[in-house]
């Protein structure tokens, strides 16, 4: 039998509450602890405690043992306020709108690819495509996503040497896939830097290195979760 728990860590990203929503589990010796002194969301969740995410809220009275399968939303995804118009100040580079739609669905096919495999990994937790009374119900989203030099047409023969390939907010939010009542919410923002730091050349090929980096770190703080504590 399967079961988890939220985690959280109060950050910055409180004011994306309204806007999208989701999961990401801190790992523990101990059960989380859940503060229902402060105040609960507007959906009723409570905020929880000591989580390594940056904010995370739970339904107090929800049971997550009866959990044993995930179904993952297709993910939503939405960049950075003004990153078209940054990228596009560079004579070498000029992001289009359909740049931008590739480019969103390429992060969310390969975000879902990475927490399946992550998920089902070593006879691990099945990710399945319906709803069910075991199943746990998370619908993701990648947003404020920067990305330093995205994989576009450029005039002439160039490169980009940049420190960080990009960085991106996680925000989830999970249901009772049967009767559709959100029970957790949490969040969590990472950048990927190259080399330590140092200038390194961006394309392609390291973008999406650095987003399976980044998408699989966010899937084993679920999975390793699940595995040392509820399986």
């Amino acid at each position: 039998m399967h079961k988890f728990k939220l985690f959280k860590r109060p950050g910055l990203l409180a004011v994306f509450v309204l806007v999208f929503t989701g999961l990401l589990l801190g790992m523990g010796s101990s059960p989380p602890v859940v503060d229902e002194t402060d105040n609960r969301t507007f959906d009723d969740l409570v905020p929880v405690e000591d989580a390594n995410v940056d904010m995370a809220y739970i339904d107090p009275a929800a049971d997550f043992s009866v959990f044993e399968r995930v179904m993952i939303l297709d993910p939503m995804v939405a960049f950075r306020s003004d990153w078209q118009r940054d990228q596009n100040r560079s004579r070498s580079r000029r992001i289009k709108a359909s740049d931008m739609e590739r480019i969103k669905a390429d992060v969310a096919a390969l975000f879902k690819q990475v927490f399946t495999e992550r998920l089902e990994a070593d006879g691990g937790f099945e990710v399945v495509d319906m709803a069910g009374d075991d199943v746990l119900l998370i619908r993701p989203a990648i947003i404020d996503l920067d990305i330093s030099a995205p994989d576009v047409a450029t005039t002439g023969r160039s490169r980009t040497f940049t420190s960080t390939t990009g960085a991106a907010t996680l925000y989830m939010e999970l249901f009772d896939s049967i009767s559709g009542d959100i029970i957790g919410r949490a969040a969590d923002r990472r950048e990927i830097r190259n080399n330590a730091g140092r200038l390194s050349w961006s394309n392609k090929v390291t973008n999406i290195r650095d987003a399976r980096r980044m998408f699989g770190r966010w899937a084993d703080l679920l999975r390793d979760f699940l595995d040392r504590h509820y399986k």
